[in-house]
């Protein structure tokens, strides 16, 4: 059987790479919503293409562009995978192509999207197709579910949550391999203050900024420059009074700061000499700072490690700055205790908050999967813990598995975010196994 999973794999590799870029070319990015488009056109778009190009073969029910589901019969289904079509913004990021077009060079496919979930989905839908012309007879259904809110809030799961169920046994490929069985919870947090210099910086709560810039009185800040050797700043004059700064760093998920290299707080620390809100919000977040220290909320468990906390968003509008951060805290601890000491230092508010997600490792999707990543690897499967907040994360028992190999750099939420050719394939023939040990 697994000789013929790898032949279909292979001949089923140059659609599935298709599939991919066709859904990259979809700017699946949050927009403003109308009748019929709860998430904006480009969302709404997303979910009816795959509704068109799943429905020869499988039962497919669109629940008003919110979600669409595909499954192979009209049996309620045991087994459900999870995937968005939704995805970050670009905005401030530098890319070497397009980022709404795949561009396919050196083995990768690069475009938003490629890991973040559209490449997982496409593996998905490939896998299903396959164990369609298997024809092998399934105990169990399974249903496919793609959402289009993941990336804000879920919200698109919460209205599918009003007209379905999820089935029993449910994975996600939206985090990485083996498999991540408990998820660090979460608290999104803004405060503002009175804003002596204009400031922007990030596009996006949940990633290091890898630009910023602001707008200040003409002065030399070469040796604030200097403290920062991992930031590129360049200055262009306005005018004779007034100068623009601006701040490239590194991007990184903001379950992973110590990947990147924050922009936003390299550029505060290095204008703090002129600027008063500067110096205040520079002594809270300084620059390479990832643990929250500054702000009396570090702490760690052994399970799913340290704290995280991220400087992400800056904006000046008239005379207040706004500032967001992400922060993730471990499995023994909860958001009140967070927020609390966030409320004694910042005087803000929180704007969402997730408490941890842990999942029963010894139950049969558990076994299931982890059987398979190391039939198919030949690598040891284990349960994880991870900061970043997965699509399974408010559901009861879910777990992710996939997509992400280890060793490898995709730029999840960064520029020139990408998938292998080769790990696109390799994760058809995974799925392609868990969805037959699954169902069968």
């Amino acid at each position: 059987m697994r000789e013929r999973i790898e032949e279909l794999a292979d001949e089923y590799l140059d659609s599935a790479v298709i599939l991919l870029s066709e859904l990259i070319a979809i700017p699946s990015v949050m927009g403003e919503p109308s009748e019929g488009m709860p998430f904006g056109e480009n969302c709404a778009e997303a979910v009816k293409f795959v509704q068109r190009e799943l429905s020869e073969g499988f039962v497919v029910h669109n629940f008003d562009n919110y979600v669409v589901t595909a499954q192979f019969d009209d049996r309620e289904p045991e087994v459900g995978v999870l995937c968005h079509l939704d995805v970050v913004p670009v905005t401030g990021q530098k890319w070497e192509s397009s980022p709404f077009e795949a561009d396919i060079r050196d083995g990768r496919i690069y475009g938003r999207g490629a890991i973040d979930d559209k490449g997982p989905a496409a593996a998905v839908i490939t896998a299903m197709r396959i164990v369609k012309e298997l024809g092998i007879p399934l105990k169990r259904n399974m249903r496919l579910i793609l959402g289009s809110n993941e990336e804000n809030g879920s919200a698109d799961l919460d209205y599918y949550l009003t007209k379905e169920k999820f089935p029993p046994m449910l994975f996600t490929p939206d985090a990485e391999f083996p498999l991540i069985s408990a998820e660090k919870g979460m608290v999104r947090y803004s405060f503002s203050l009175p804003a002596d210099i204009r400031i922007e910086g990030g596009s996006v709560v949940n990633a290091v900024p890898e630009r910023a810039e602001a707008i200040v009185p003409v002065c030399d800040l070469s040796e604030e420059f200097a403290k920062y050797p991992d930031i590129i700043f360049s200055v262009e004059n306005i005018d004779d009074n007034t100068m623009r700064i601006t701040a490239e760093g590194v991007g990184a998920h903001a379950s992973t700061p110590e990947q990147g290299k924050n922009a936003l707080t390299a550029l505060l620390g290095a204008v703090s000499p002129v600027s008063r809100m500067a110096k205040v919000v520079s002594r809270v977040f300084p620059y390479g700072e990832t643990d929250g220290a500054s702000l009396d909320i570090k702490c760690s468990d052994p399970k799913s490690g340290d704290l995280t906390c991220v400087l992400s968003i800056a904006d000046t509008e008239g005379d207040t700055t706004s500032f967001m951060c992400d922060i993730r805290f471990p499995l023994d601890k909860r958001s009140d205790e967070i927020v609390a000491k966030l409320n004694c230092c910042l005087h803000g508010h929180d704007v969402f908050r997730s408490e941890p997600h842990e999942a029963d490792e010894d139950s049969e999707l558990v076994r299931t999967l982890l059987e398979v990543y190391e039939d198919i690897t030949g690598e040891k499967g284990e349960c994880l813990a991870i900061g970043g907040g997965t699509y399974v994360h408010d559901t009861e028992s879910g777990v992710a598995f996939g997509p992400e190999w280890p060793g490898v750099e995709y730029n999840m939420h960064g520029a020139n975010e990408s998938i292998g050719i080769d790990e696109l394939r390799r994760d058809i023939i995974l799925y392609t196994e868990t969805i037959i040990r699954l169902c069968c």
